[in-house]
Protein backbone atom coordinates (compact mmCIF):
# COMPACT_ATOMS: atom_id res chain seq x y z
CA UNK A 1 0.00 0.00 0.00
CA UNK A 2 0.89 3.03 -0.60
CA UNK A 3 2.25 6.03 2.48
CA UNK A 4 0.22 9.24 3.17
CA UNK A 5 1.52 12.38 3.43
CA UNK A 6 0.53 16.43 4.56
CA UNK A 7 2.02 18.52 1.55
CA UNK A 8 0.12 20.90 2.41
CA UNK A 9 -1.54 23.09 5.41
CA UNK A 10 -4.35 25.72 6.01
CA UNK A 11 -5.70 27.19 9.16
CA UNK A 12 -8.45 29.79 10.15
CA UNK A 13 -8.80 29.75 14.10
CA UNK A 14 -8.58 32.09 17.01
CA UNK A 15 -5.35 32.54 16.15
CA UNK A 16 -3.53 34.37 13.22
CA UNK A 17 -2.65 30.90 11.63
CA UNK A 18 -3.98 31.90 7.99
CA UNK A 19 -0.24 33.36 7.72
CA UNK A 20 1.68 30.03 7.40
CA UNK A 21 4.96 32.16 7.49
CA UNK A 22 4.62 32.41 11.29
CA UNK A 23 4.33 29.67 13.20
CA UNK A 24 2.23 31.06 17.05
CA UNK A 25 4.75 33.55 17.44
CA UNK A 26 1.89 36.20 18.34
CA UNK A 27 -0.84 34.64 20.99
CA UNK A 28 -4.46 36.18 20.79
CA UNK A 29 -5.45 35.29 24.79
CA UNK A 30 -8.58 35.45 25.45
CA UNK A 31 -11.33 36.37 28.74
CA UNK A 32 -14.75 34.93 27.46
CA UNK A 33 -16.40 31.94 26.89
CA UNK A 34 -17.00 32.06 23.53
CA UNK A 35 -14.03 32.92 21.02
CA UNK A 36 -14.17 33.70 17.31
CA UNK A 37 -11.78 33.33 14.62
CA UNK A 38 -9.15 35.90 13.63
CA UNK A 39 -10.83 36.47 10.23
CA UNK A 40 -8.04 36.79 6.98
CA UNK A 41 -8.67 39.73 3.99
CA UNK A 42 -11.53 36.91 2.19
CA UNK A 43 -11.12 39.68 -0.57
CA UNK A 44 -7.57 38.85 -1.05
CA UNK A 45 -9.30 35.10 -2.50
CA UNK A 46 -13.52 35.41 -2.70
CA UNK A 47 -14.81 38.34 -4.60
CA UNK A 48 -16.50 40.33 -2.80
CA UNK A 49 -19.81 40.23 -4.68
CA UNK A 50 -19.66 36.55 -3.88
CA UNK A 51 -18.49 36.70 -0.15
CA UNK A 52 -21.82 38.58 0.53
CA UNK A 53 -23.83 35.96 -0.10
CA UNK A 54 -21.40 33.06 1.81
CA UNK A 55 -21.89 32.18 5.32
CA UNK A 56 -19.02 32.68 7.61
CA UNK A 57 -18.21 28.81 7.63
CA UNK A 58 -18.52 28.67 3.62
CA UNK A 59 -15.93 31.83 4.02
CA UNK A 60 -13.59 29.86 6.29
CA UNK A 61 -13.60 26.62 4.20
CA UNK A 62 -13.07 28.37 1.11
CA UNK A 63 -10.25 29.88 2.20
CA UNK A 64 -8.67 27.53 4.27
CA UNK A 65 -8.82 25.52 1.37
CA UNK A 66 -7.19 27.70 -1.01
CA UNK A 67 -4.36 28.33 1.62
CA UNK A 68 -3.40 24.65 2.00
CA UNK A 69 -3.40 24.12 -1.98
CA UNK A 70 -1.14 26.97 -2.25
CA UNK A 71 1.20 25.93 0.61
CA UNK A 72 0.94 22.41 -1.75
CA UNK A 73 2.20 24.26 -4.81
CA UNK A 74 -1.39 22.89 -6.98
CA UNK A 75 -4.12 23.94 -8.32
CA UNK A 76 -6.28 21.35 -8.01
CA UNK A 77 -7.04 17.69 -6.10
CA UNK A 78 -8.32 14.60 -7.34
CA UNK A 79 -11.20 13.96 -4.46
CA UNK A 80 -12.49 16.77 -1.56
CA UNK A 81 -13.71 15.79 1.55
CA UNK A 82 -15.01 17.29 4.46
CA UNK A 83 -15.92 16.84 7.94
CA UNK A 84 -18.19 19.57 9.89
CA UNK A 85 -20.24 19.02 13.24
CA UNK A 86 -23.40 21.40 12.72
CA UNK A 87 -22.59 22.75 9.32
CA UNK A 88 -23.25 26.17 8.30
CA UNK A 89 -25.22 26.41 11.78
CA UNK A 90 -26.36 30.38 11.28
CA UNK A 91 -28.27 29.55 8.05
CA UNK A 92 -30.36 26.62 9.59
CA UNK A 93 -31.17 28.80 12.13
CA UNK A 94 -31.79 31.64 9.97
CA UNK A 95 -34.31 29.25 8.14
CA UNK A 96 -36.17 28.08 11.44
CA UNK A 97 -36.11 30.99 12.42
CA UNK A 98 -37.98 32.27 9.38
CA UNK A 99 -40.35 29.35 9.04
CA UNK A 100 -41.66 30.81 12.87
CA UNK A 101 -41.71 33.96 12.09
CA UNK A 102 -43.70 33.58 9.21
CA UNK A 103 -45.95 31.01 10.38
CA UNK A 104 -44.65 28.76 7.83
CA UNK A 105 -45.14 30.97 4.53
CA UNK A 106 -43.50 33.04 2.08
CA UNK A 107 -40.12 31.74 2.86
CA UNK A 108 -37.06 32.19 0.56
CA UNK A 109 -35.07 29.41 -0.06
CA UNK A 110 -31.90 30.50 0.19
CA UNK A 111 -30.68 29.84 4.04
CA UNK A 112 -31.98 26.31 3.73
CA UNK A 113 -29.83 25.92 0.59
CA UNK A 114 -26.71 27.43 2.09
CA UNK A 115 -27.79 25.62 5.67
CA UNK A 116 -26.79 22.00 4.13
CA UNK A 117 -23.74 20.54 5.70
CA UNK A 118 -22.37 19.58 2.27
CA UNK A 119 -22.30 23.44 1.06
CA UNK A 120 -18.72 23.80 2.54
CA UNK A 121 -17.19 21.18 0.48
CA UNK A 122 -19.71 22.36 -2.80
CA UNK A 123 -18.18 25.80 -2.77
CA UNK A 124 -14.55 24.74 -2.35
CA UNK A 125 -15.62 22.21 -5.64
CA UNK A 126 -17.07 24.92 -7.50
CA UNK A 127 -14.35 27.53 -6.89
CA UNK A 128 -11.99 24.68 -7.72
CA UNK A 129 -13.84 23.44 -11.03
CA UNK A 130 -13.02 19.71 -9.19
CA UNK A 131 -15.49 17.17 -10.26
CA UNK A 132 -13.82 14.27 -8.51
CA UNK A 133 -15.58 12.09 -5.67
CA UNK A 134 -16.94 14.76 -2.65
CA UNK A 135 -18.23 13.87 0.37
CA UNK A 136 -18.81 15.46 3.76
CA UNK A 137 -19.29 13.53 6.85
CA UNK A 138 -21.15 14.62 9.75
CA UNK A 139 -19.69 12.44 12.77
CA UNK A 140 -20.23 14.62 15.37
CA UNK A 141 -16.59 15.43 16.61
CA UNK A 142 -15.01 12.95 15.18
CA UNK A 143 -16.32 14.28 11.90
CA UNK A 144 -12.78 15.33 10.62
CA UNK A 145 -10.95 11.81 11.76
CA UNK A 146 -13.36 10.27 9.35
CA UNK A 147 -12.76 12.32 6.14
CA UNK A 148 -9.13 11.82 6.56
CA UNK A 149 -9.75 7.57 7.67
CA UNK A 150 -12.15 8.28 4.00
CA UNK A 151 -8.90 9.51 2.20
CA UNK A 152 -6.41 7.54 3.95
CA UNK A 153 -7.61 4.31 2.14
CA UNK A 154 -7.97 5.74 -0.92
CA UNK A 155 -4.66 7.07 -0.90
CA UNK A 156 -3.16 3.85 0.24
CA UNK A 157 -5.41 1.67 -2.28
CA UNK A 158 -3.97 4.28 -5.03
CA UNK A 159 -7.61 5.11 -5.70
CA UNK A 160 -6.81 8.64 -5.79
CA UNK A 161 -3.39 10.54 -5.41
CA UNK A 162 -4.18 14.21 -3.80
CA UNK A 163 -7.27 14.75 -1.65
CA UNK A 164 -7.99 18.10 -0.13
CA UNK A 165 -9.38 17.49 3.26
CA UNK A 166 -10.42 19.56 6.29
CA UNK A 167 -12.58 20.03 9.24
CA UNK A 168 -14.69 23.33 9.50
CA UNK A 169 -17.29 24.78 12.20
CA UNK A 170 -18.94 27.76 12.75
CA UNK A 171 -20.61 29.69 15.86
CA UNK A 172 -24.52 29.95 15.95
CA UNK A 173 -26.65 32.37 18.63
CA UNK A 174 -29.20 30.04 19.07
CA UNK A 175 -27.21 27.22 19.65
CA UNK A 176 -24.72 28.77 21.38
CA UNK A 177 -27.69 29.52 23.96
CA UNK A 178 -28.51 26.07 24.42
CA UNK A 179 -25.19 25.13 24.78
CA UNK A 180 -25.06 27.41 27.27
CA UNK A 181 -28.35 26.29 29.59
CA UNK A 182 -27.26 22.88 29.34
CA UNK A 183 -24.20 23.21 30.90
CA UNK A 184 -21.57 22.53 27.26
CA UNK A 185 -20.17 25.81 27.72
CA UNK A 186 -18.95 27.49 31.30
CA UNK A 187 -21.30 29.48 32.79
CA UNK A 188 -18.34 31.90 33.45
CA UNK A 189 -15.85 34.02 31.49
CA UNK A 190 -12.43 32.40 31.63
CA UNK A 191 -9.31 33.71 30.66
CA UNK A 192 -8.21 31.17 27.75
CA UNK A 193 -4.71 30.66 28.81
CA UNK A 194 -5.77 29.37 32.23
CA UNK A 195 -8.50 26.79 31.02
CA UNK A 196 -6.68 23.60 32.99
CA UNK A 197 -7.16 25.74 36.15
CA UNK A 198 -10.80 25.83 35.78
CA UNK A 199 -12.82 23.58 38.34
CA UNK A 200 -16.42 23.96 36.46
CA UNK A 201 -17.94 21.83 33.75
CA UNK A 202 -18.31 23.25 30.29
CA UNK A 203 -15.49 23.90 27.92
CA UNK A 204 -14.67 27.58 25.74
CA UNK A 205 -16.28 26.86 22.59
CA UNK A 206 -14.52 27.90 19.83
CA UNK A 207 -15.23 28.17 15.62
CA UNK A 208 -12.65 27.36 12.87
CA UNK A 209 -11.41 25.68 10.08
CA UNK A 210 -8.52 23.63 8.72
CA UNK A 211 -7.77 22.05 5.64
CA UNK A 212 -5.10 19.65 4.66
CA UNK A 213 -3.51 18.13 1.01
CA UNK A 214 -2.94 15.00 1.70
CA UNK A 215 -1.27 12.64 -1.25
CA UNK A 216 0.35 9.06 -1.35
CA UNK A 217 3.62 10.77 -3.13
CA UNK A 218 5.99 12.40 -0.71
CA UNK A 219 7.21 16.12 -1.62
CA UNK A 220 9.95 18.11 -0.30
CA UNK A 221 7.36 20.40 1.21
CA UNK A 222 5.63 17.71 2.50
CA UNK A 223 4.99 18.15 6.79
CA UNK A 224 4.03 14.61 8.43
CA UNK A 225 3.16 11.43 7.17
CA UNK A 226 -0.03 9.92 8.47
CA UNK A 227 0.56 6.18 10.13
CA UNK A 228 -2.94 5.43 11.22
CA UNK A 229 -6.37 6.85 12.77
CA UNK A 230 -8.60 5.02 14.51
CA UNK A 231 -11.91 6.25 16.42
CA UNK A 232 -14.35 4.84 18.87
CA UNK A 233 -18.04 5.98 19.89
CA UNK A 234 -17.82 5.34 23.26
CA UNK A 235 -14.78 4.35 25.93
CA UNK A 236 -14.82 4.02 29.35
CA UNK A 237 -12.08 6.14 31.15
CA UNK A 238 -10.71 2.96 32.73
CA UNK A 239 -10.01 1.78 29.02
CA UNK A 240 -8.54 4.87 27.35
CA UNK A 241 -4.44 3.59 28.15
CA UNK A 242 -5.48 0.05 27.49
CA UNK A 243 -7.07 1.72 23.92
CA UNK A 244 -4.20 3.64 23.17
CA UNK A 245 -1.53 0.81 24.00
CA UNK A 246 -3.24 -1.30 21.63
CA UNK A 247 -3.07 1.36 19.31
CA UNK A 248 0.43 1.83 18.98
CA UNK A 249 0.96 -2.13 19.13
CA UNK A 250 -1.33 -2.68 15.60
CA UNK A 251 1.48 0.30 14.35
CA UNK A 252 4.57 -1.69 15.64
CA UNK A 253 5.23 0.88 18.63
CA UNK A 254 5.37 1.28 22.06
CA UNK A 255 5.07 4.32 24.50
CA UNK A 256 9.02 5.11 24.33
CA UNK A 257 8.37 5.34 20.50
CA UNK A 258 6.23 8.49 20.86
CA UNK A 259 7.86 12.09 21.06
CA UNK A 260 4.73 14.17 21.93
CA UNK A 261 0.95 13.47 22.74
CA UNK A 262 -1.21 16.31 21.86
CA UNK A 263 -4.41 16.13 24.17
CA UNK A 264 -7.58 17.78 23.17
CA UNK A 265 -8.11 19.26 27.30
CA UNK A 266 -10.30 22.07 27.15
CA UNK A 267 -10.95 22.72 30.69
CA UNK A 268 -14.02 20.49 31.63
CA UNK A 269 -13.61 19.37 34.84
CA UNK A 270 -16.17 16.66 34.04
CA UNK A 271 -14.54 14.98 31.51
CA UNK A 272 -10.62 16.13 31.02
CA UNK A 273 -10.17 13.03 33.35
CA UNK A 274 -10.09 11.08 30.04
CA UNK A 275 -6.65 13.31 29.15
CA UNK A 276 -5.39 12.62 32.80
CA UNK A 277 -5.45 9.00 32.81
CA UNK A 278 -3.31 9.09 29.79
CA UNK A 279 -1.15 11.95 31.15
CA UNK A 280 -0.77 10.97 34.49
CA UNK A 281 -0.12 7.68 33.58
CA UNK A 282 1.35 5.83 30.38
CA UNK A 283 2.76 9.36 29.14
CA UNK A 284 3.83 10.90 31.99
CA UNK A 285 7.80 10.91 30.91
CA UNK A 286 6.62 12.08 27.25
CA UNK A 287 6.31 15.66 26.32
CA UNK A 288 2.73 16.58 26.54
CA UNK A 289 0.88 19.60 24.37
CA UNK A 290 -2.20 20.68 24.63
CA UNK A 291 -4.39 23.62 21.97
CA UNK A 292 -8.08 24.31 23.36
CA UNK A 293 -7.08 27.18 24.82
CA UNK A 294 -5.81 28.74 21.24
CA UNK A 295 -8.53 27.52 19.14
CA UNK A 296 -11.80 26.73 21.34
CA UNK A 297 -13.94 23.82 21.73
CA UNK A 298 -16.05 22.53 18.64
CA UNK A 299 -16.68 19.36 16.53
CA UNK A 300 -13.76 19.78 14.44
CA UNK A 301 -11.47 21.21 17.29
CA UNK A 302 -9.18 18.10 16.82
CA UNK A 303 -8.19 19.16 12.84
CA UNK A 304 -6.56 22.21 14.82
CA UNK A 305 -4.48 19.53 16.63
CA UNK A 306 -3.12 17.82 13.40
CA UNK A 307 -2.46 21.08 12.00
CA UNK A 308 -0.25 22.03 15.01
CA UNK A 309 1.26 18.75 15.18
CA UNK A 310 1.98 18.59 11.40
CA UNK A 311 3.77 21.81 12.03
CA UNK A 312 5.97 20.65 15.33
CA UNK A 313 7.14 17.69 12.76
CA UNK A 314 8.31 20.12 10.00
CA UNK A 315 10.05 22.92 11.94
CA UNK A 316 11.00 20.87 14.40
CA UNK A 317 9.61 23.59 16.84
CA UNK A 318 6.88 23.20 20.32
CA UNK A 319 5.87 26.89 20.88
CA UNK A 320 5.82 27.33 24.95
CA UNK A 321 2.32 28.21 24.85
CA UNK A 322 1.10 24.37 23.70
CA UNK A 323 2.74 22.79 26.51
CA UNK A 324 1.67 21.16 29.27
CA UNK A 325 4.15 19.64 31.41
CA UNK A 326 8.22 20.43 32.00
CA UNK A 327 9.14 17.60 29.25
CA UNK A 328 12.02 18.77 26.93
CA UNK A 329 12.40 17.09 23.29
CA UNK A 330 14.84 18.43 20.90
CA UNK A 331 13.91 16.25 18.39
CA UNK A 332 10.19 15.16 17.31
CA UNK A 333 9.75 11.80 14.81
CA UNK A 334 6.35 10.36 15.76
CA UNK A 335 3.67 12.31 17.21
CA UNK A 336 0.28 10.86 18.78
CA UNK A 337 -2.68 12.74 19.10
CA UNK A 338 -6.06 11.80 21.12
CA UNK A 339 -9.20 13.32 21.49
CA UNK A 340 -13.06 12.62 22.73
CA UNK A 341 -15.46 14.88 23.91
CA UNK A 342 -18.31 14.51 26.60
CA UNK A 343 -16.47 11.27 27.18
CA UNK A 344 -17.39 10.19 23.68
CA UNK A 345 -16.55 9.95 20.03
CA UNK A 346 -13.04 9.17 20.42
CA UNK A 347 -10.29 9.06 18.64
CA UNK A 348 -6.40 8.25 17.96
CA UNK A 349 -4.15 9.52 15.11
CA UNK A 350 -0.76 8.91 14.74
CA UNK A 351 1.87 11.38 12.69
CA UNK A 352 5.75 10.32 12.10
CA UNK A 353 8.38 13.14 10.73
CA UNK A 354 8.59 12.79 6.84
Amino acid sequence: MSAVYITGIGSISSQKTYDNTEFLKEINTYTDNVISVVNPNYKEYIPPAAARRMAKGIKMGVVASRIALADANIDNVDAIITGTGMGCVRDSEKFVSAIIDNNEQYLTPTSFIQSTHNTVGGQIALGLQCKGYNFTYVHASVSFESALLDAQLQLENDEANTILIGGVDEHGDHTITIHKLINHIKSEKTDSTKILDSKTEGAIFGEGANFFVVSNQKQDSSYAQVIAVQTYNTLAETEVSHAAQLFLEDNNLNIDNIDAIVLGNNGDVKYDTFYNELSSNLFKDTQQVYYKHLCGEFNTASSFGVWLASKVLKTQELPEVVRLNEKSTSNFTTILLYNQYRGENHSFTLLRKC
